[in-house]
């Protein structure tokens, strides 16, 4: 297995890969929402590839300068609890550190407490903040 940035090339194949492997559909899960990530950092979706080449893994190590945020961690079901997620996290983390992160956050879907209890071992902590969020169509 190997971690690497995503590239134009994988587009189809982590969109297939979410539809697989994550419960949470975002409004960005299309070749546009993609490619404009990798546009504005092509380095922020890391993957994690098997050695026949298929995505089994992906996160999102968002930097704007300011914090880190991690977005779209998700491992393939068949391939989970074999510590891809722990080494793409820890990927991202040194990425981030590396471009000047101090503080890291990230979304965890209330009524998934497998996540919350995979992050809390990674050092992470819940808040008690709110998120909001607006969904913006650009023109769709």
């Amino acid at each position: 297995m190997n971690i690497r940035p995503a590239t134009r090339g994988d587009i189809d194949a982590v969109l297939a890969f979410w539809r697989v492997a994550t419960t949470v559909e975002s409004s960005t899960d299309d070749p546009g929402g993609i490619a404009a990530l990798l546009d504005f950092d092509a380095e922020a979706l890391l993957v994690a590839v098997a050695a026949d080449g298929e995505v089994v893994g992906t996160v999102i190590g968002g930097w704007d300068g300011w914090r880190g945020t991690m977005y779209r961690l998700a491992v393939h079901p068949r391939e989970r609890r074999q510590g891809i997620a722990s080494l793409l996290v820890a990927e991202a983390e040194r990425r981030l550190v590396t471009r000047g992160a101090r503080r890291l956050h990230l979304i965890v879907v209330e009524d998934e407490p497998d996540a919350a209890g995979f992050w809390r071992a990674m050092g992470y902590a819940p808040t008690e903040q709110t998120r909001f969020v607006k969904t913006l169509s650009h023109g769709r």
